[in-house]
């Protein structure tokens, strides 16, 4: 499995924060209602961090309704160790 950071936006104004939170709340998934936000921080997103197997799987999680506007992005944790293997994973410059 891997970890995925899913990000889901939503709509700065009070009714589309309390619909996203509704609609999270009522699937009853243990990640969505486990979801963290930062609406109070003027950050109008979801956070879930889940072990899946993959961005697909990852995407399956949130609501249909917000699937368009959801960012998945695969998580790792690197080591000192990495270091020396660093040109075998990196895609940027």
């Amino acid at each position: 499995m891997a970890k995925f950071l899913i990000e889901v936006p939503h709509g700065s104004d009070k009714r589309s924060c309390l619909q996203a939170i509704e609609i999270f709340l009522k699937t009853g998934s243990h990640f969505l209602t486990h979801a963290d936000w930062g609406c109070l921080d003027g950050d109008h997103k979801a956070w879930i961090i889940a072990d899946v197997d993959s961005k697909q799987d990852a995407m399956f999680i949130v609501p249909p309704v917000y699937r368009a506007q959801a960012k998945i992005v695969r998580l790792t944790t690197f080591t000192y160790n990495d270091l020396v293997h660093a040109d075998e994973f990196h895609n940027g410059s």
